[in-house]
């Protein structure tokens, strides 16, 4: 089986990995193609990395020297110009062809660039008829100062303004946008955060949560400027006739001096291509529970480029007769899951359709429907997590719903909880980590809250250390990203991992979106405690 796999990020480098063995064994034949120079990395890390807390090899994903001498072709630096789905050929941007018997998109998103008078680009047309570097560029084409964090080089420009302590401006107080604002003042750069809404991460917050939010960052010293939304950029250009960027400009008349722009405005999966290729796309390529294109049986989508939906027929979306056809972009409900957890399941159970299919053996089950996401903000000193449903009045009279909230604006703590006829539904937590930890295990098992609600305060007193959770499982999932329980992790412990490195090494946990670091951190903590309470007292 002839397998192209287009995309080589995060989602694509993990399904070479879990393609491998059929590559060894001679059943399949995987050519990647990849835009980018670089071997993948963890893009989902570059905030950590670009402010200096994380190096280089932390986010390097997979083995791809590993996966050349098993026989894998990996072209680099390359843009896909066009698929013949007829003749089932990739052509690519040097004139050669690669065929394929199966091809995979994991193409994932590219950022959002706001509509702002100073930033205009070239249209990404879902009708271009070109493939250049704007379908596989990040910043490519803004002026120079103004990035959007979606790739080493942009890593490297952030880096190095952090690093000499610039006068940083982050456009969107979104959850990636706040963590790189923290992160970056936290090491010494001025941070000014601007955004049009009263409170941060107006998505994942309701208004108690964002304001306690807001509160921490001014806090920790970064600027929060709210209310102001952007209308153009500042530029001067240099004697060689570069453009850099000096200011943002509001619409109230502000002018925001800056020497960087980070923007952090959302992303939007990559379609451009399947679209040309007459493939149904929507928010995303549309495929179906298996992954396959609703337009071709040979085509796959993974990762933050799948919009996985039910076919639909277009009588169902625009009054006609017929299934949906080449060209068509029907309205689907639902998206890309935009995570990579998510996407990295979608690797795995594809690759094992592909050996079912190659060694006659049993297809794996469906995949199951994702678990409702927990938002959790990672910053260093300021604790916020949420999940599910939010906003509900805590006054109103809903027979079987409860809302309990706690407010102490001077102490930075926040909490809301929602159940519903006992369960709990959603919750926000600011300021409270250790009742964030708890209230996260409930929710993703559908657990009831205790009667005494105001109990769970407790979890968050004055005792040092991380604190044992009361609701802990070893069967609970810790890595949400590679699905890693704790009974997992401490078997790795017990076999002598030390370090998160090396409990990442043996089971993957923590090499996602870190977000599990503290609870690896609190397994590790544990299990020295309990060898130092068996060891011998030093003798004299």
């Amino acid at each position: 089986m002839r397998i192209v796999l287009i995309g080589y990020g995060p989602v694509g480098a993990r399904f070479v990995e879990e393609v491998l063995p059929l590559v060894r064994e001679g059943r399949a034949r995987l050519t990647v193609v990849g835009a980018e120079e670089h071997e993948p990395y963890n893009r989902v890390l570059l905030a950590e990395y670009a402010v200096g807390r994380a190096d280089r090899e932390r986010l390097e994903l997979g083995d791809a020297e590993a996966a050349r001498e098993a026989g894998v072709v990996i072209r680099l630096g390359q843009r896909v110009q066009g698929i013949d789905r007829t003749r089932q050929l990739v052509r690519l941007g040097d004139g050669t062809t690669v065929p394929y018997d199966r091809l995979v998109f994991a193409t994932g998103a590219r950022a959002n660039i706001p509509t702002l008078a100073g930033l205009e680009r070239p249209r990404i047309g879902r009708a271009a008829a070109r493939a250049d570097a704007a379908l596989d560029g990040h910043s490519a084409g803004l002026p120079d100062g103004v990035v959007v964090l979606r790739d080493l080089a942009d890593a490297d420009t952030v880096r190095a303004a952090v690093r000499e302590r610039r006068r940083v401006i982050v456009l969107g107080a979104g959850v990636l946008g706040m963590e790189f604002a923290l992160a970056a003042r936290e090491q010494g750069a001025e941070v000014v955060t601007v955004y049009h809404g009263d409170a941060p991460m107006e998505r994942n917050l309701d208004a108690g949560g964002g304001r306690m939010l807001a509160a921490a960052a001014r806090a920790a010293g970064v600027i929060m400027t709210s209310h102001s939304r952007a209308e153009s950029v500042v530029l001067s250009t240099s004697d060689d006739g570069h453009r850099h960027f000096d200011a943002l400009l509001c619409a109230d008349g502000k002018q925001i001096d800056g020497d960087l722009l980070v923007l952090s405005c959302g992303v939007a999966p990559r379609v451009e291509l399947a679209d040309r290729a007459g493939l149904a796309v929507s928010t995303g390529i549309l495929v179906d529970e298996e992954l396959r294109s609703w337009s071709d049986p040979d085509v796959y989508a993974i990762g933050d480029c799948a919009h996985i939906a039910t076919p639909v027929a277009a009588t169902d979306q625009r009054g006609g007769g017929s299934t949906v056809a080449p060209g068509q972009h029907p309205r689907v409900t639902g998206a890309p899951s935009g995570l990579i957890g998510p996407g990295w399941r979608q690797a795995a159970w594809l690759a094992g359709v592909f050996a079912a299919e190659l060694r006659a053996g049993e297809r794996p089950a469906l995949l199951p429907a994702e678990r409702r996401p927990v938002v959790m903000l990672k910053a260093e000193g300021v604790s916020v997590c949420a999940a599910g449903e939010l906003g509900a009045d805590p006054w109103a009279s809903e027979p079987g719903v409860e809302v309990t909230q706690w407010v102490d604006p001077a102490r930075g703590r926040y909490a809301t909880m929602t159940t519903r006829d006992g369960v709990l539904t959603g919750f926000v937590c600011a300021g409270l980590p250790r009742l964030a930890a708890e209230l996260t295990l409930l929710f993703e098992r559908g657990s009831e809250l205790p009667p005494d609600r105001s109990a769970l305060l407790a979890l968050d007193g004055s005792a040092p250390g991380h604190g044992a959770l009361r609701s802990a499982s070893p069967d609970d999932v810790v890595c949400s990203c590679n699905g890693v329980t704790g009974r997992a992790i401490s078997h790795a412990i017990a076999c002598g991992s030390a370090t998160v490195r090396e409990v990442g090494s043996a089971t993957r946990a923590g090499t996602g979106c870190g977000g599990c670091r503290d609870r690896i951190v609190a397994l590790l903590d544990q299990a020295a405690e309990s060898v130092a309470d068996v060891l011998p007292a030093p003798v004299g």
